[in-house]
């Protein structure tokens, strides 16, 4: 698929997103809006839009370098306990510093993160058998333990109810004022199209990376910190949006190759319109409510996923 097509979907997507609400706001109102139209538009429905976009680009992104750090294409965020470790580190912000900003939770959050990643990594290289299926189902288990660390302190300290609302991903609450902390992956983002290449020789193994002159250490960590400092702005803001950063590079690899560079963008072009396809879907479904973004992602995100399995043992691969 050509960026192109991609630009004219996400547009129209993005046009239809604006208007779509309890609230009637039409295009042709957009000539003489109200005062409370202007409010709608300006307070939830451009901020919600600007934060679907972000965290669709932002989760994939870090689903694709991940995948291409780790030489596994069902490694993600999802399924390396990278989202676990990273609302174990709200939790303990929560616990600790009552009084913390959104930022200084991120911060804890992100700490949080990239230790589990770093962890997740090391059980991979001390893995011998390290089939493509086999590996996420050590992430998977690997962030379930974390999640029950995260249960039981949440148990002992009454935030249980706190904990819930990080495992649903919704933006129903995204309004001006409580979604600027995504602006953080912007230039993170940018440092990750910037070391593109760096991250495909990367991936091609410690030994063929020194050979060529790479710094292999020092990428895979910066690739790591990019994915952990993502992975916390997105869950403290929106909460958990699974099989996103697993499902969207696996297709573009399809049609595009491996080669990070050249894929990067269409990667973020494609997440950014999966999300706002699927919020659209929740929020049309059951009109005049609505379904939260983790669980419509989740369930057309895991049929694509059981595809992407049985399509990988027809051909092999």
């Amino acid at each position: 698929m050509k960026i192109r097509y991609l630009v004219l979907i996400l547009i129209t997507f993005s046009f239809a997103s604006v208007f779509i609400g309890v609230s009637n706001v039409s295009p042709l109102d957009l000539f003489h809006l109200t005062e409370d139209q202007a409010q709608i538009l300006l307070v939830s429905r451009l901020p919600r839009l600007v934060s679907i976009l972000i965290a669709g680009m932002s989760m994939s992104i870090c689903g694709l370098i991940m995948q291409q750090l780790s030489r596994n294409k069902f490694v993600s965020p999802t399924t390396a306990g990278t989202l676990d470790s990273a609302r174990l580190g709200i939790l303990v912000s929560m616990m600790m510093f009552t009084a913390a900003s959104p930022f200084q939770k991120m911060l804890v959050s992100f700490a949080f993160a990239l230790i589990g990643t770093f962890i997740f990594m090391k059980i991979l290289d001390k893995i011998k058998f390290k089939d493509a299926i086999f590996i996420p189902l050590v992430g998977l288990m690997f962030g379930n333990i974390i999640s029950s660390i995260s249960t039981f302190f949440a148990y002992r300290n009454d935030l249980i109810q706190n904990m819930s609302s990080w495992m649903q991903g919704d933006f129903s609450m995204i309004m001006s004022g409580n979604y600027e902390l995504l602006y953080v992956s912007i230039p993170i983002l940018a440092l990750a199209f910037f070391y593109a290449n760096k991250f495909t020789i990367a991936g091609m193994g410690e030994d063929f990376s020194k050979n060529l002159g790479l710094n292999y250490r020092q990428v895979v960590n910066l690739g790591l910190i990019i994915v952990a400092l993502v992975t916390a702005s997105v869950v403290l803001t929106v909460g958990v949006i699974p099989f996103l950063g697993l499902i969207i590079p696996n297709i573009v690899t399809i049609y595009r190759g491996d080669h990070l560079k050249k894929s990067i963008i269409h990667t973020a072009l494609l997440g950014a319109v999966f999300v706002l396809f699927c919020d659209i879907i929740g929020r049309l479904i059951i009109y005049p409510y609505e379904v939260p973004i983790s669980l419509t992602v989740g369930v057309i995100g895991s049929g694509i996923f059981i595809y992407l399995l049985l399509r990988r043992k027809k051909y092999g691969l």
